[in-house]
């Protein structure tokens, strides 16, 4: 499912326009997003949490060349499923 597909489905779902369930989605994607850029967590209970980790420098190597590269240390995001989220995948996938 991309993210056109989720703004049809959630549409119809929640009985709202395209416009406005577009608008939503991509304000909660914000929020979200500046949230771990400032190293908060977001918890949606049932669901997951979005949050950020850092990343140590180490030493990589090309894989065409073999050649030993750095590689700097980063912030990435993370994303911690939560644990009805879990369950509801794992019944689906042994029916």
């Amino acid at each position: 499912m991309n993210k056109s597909e989720l703004i049809e489905t959630v549409s119809a779902e929640a009985d709202i326009s395209k416009a406005a369930t577009e608008r939503a989605i991509n304000s909660m994607i914000d929020a979200i997003t500046k949230a771990v850029t400032k190293g908060d967590r977001v918890t949606l209970v049932g669901f997951g949490t979005f949050y950020s980790s850092k990343r140590a420098a180490r030493v990589g190597k090309n894989p065409r060349t073999g050649e030993k590269i750095k590689i700097a240390a980063a912030t990435v995001p993370k994303f911690s499923a939560g644990a009805a989220f879990k369950a509801t995948v794992n019944k689906k996938k042994t029916k």
